[in-house]
């Protein structure tokens, strides 16, 4: 992992949080690619990055999927940040045939800061992370006590898709 890119004289970074999935290929050699890229975003740094999970496709089929969240301190806008996901999903063959395909990668934005973004092509904080546990169970590893914008706290919002399966894995 290369040191960290925040540039000391440029505005404070925020705390972003990066939800990773994949169910495509080596899932898992997949998602700790994905997060050595994620580590070496410029104007970013690694704050911190969860166990892997698996849990069961929701409204969609295929293999059981690989989830992590990310949380990276970063300078990036939330457009320049979204920009670098999709270019690191493109280098690990991410095709989008149609909504919620399986996939060998996926990296949802799932806040920036406190922004609220409603826009065409991003939506911040992300309109589902509230509604499941494979976002959350790992976000609640990494910042139980985190309140989303507009949706409360991480740890109280896993509590409402308690019945939703996910598993952590192992090593």
């Amino acid at each position: 992992m290369r040191p960290s890119t925040i540039d000391p004289s440029a505005p404070a970074p925020v705390l972003a949080g990066i939800g990773l999935g994949a169910n495509l290929g080596d899932a898992r050699a997949t998602l700790d690619a994905a997060i050595q890229a994620l580590a070496e975003l410029p104007a970013s740094a690694l704050h911190a990055a969860s166990s892997i999970y698996r849990s069961a496709p929701i409204d969609s089929s295929g293999p059981d999927y690989l989830n992590a969240v990310v949380l990276l301190d970063t300078q990036l806008t939330p457009q320049a940040l979204l920009a670098e996901l999709q270019r690191i999903e493109l280098a690990h063959g991410r095709e989008r045939p149609y909504r919620n395909a399986p996939r060998t990668l996926d990296l949802d934005l799932l806040f920036h800061g406190e922004q609220r973004i409603a826009s065409p092509a991003l939506t911040v904080p992300h309109p589902r992370l509230h509604e499941r546990a494979f976002v959350l169970r790992p976000l609640a590893e990494l910042a139980p006590d985190l309140v989303i914008p507009e949706r409360g706290r991480v740890a109280e919002l896993l509590r409402a898709v308690a019945d939703q399966r996910i598993d952590k894995l192992a090593g």
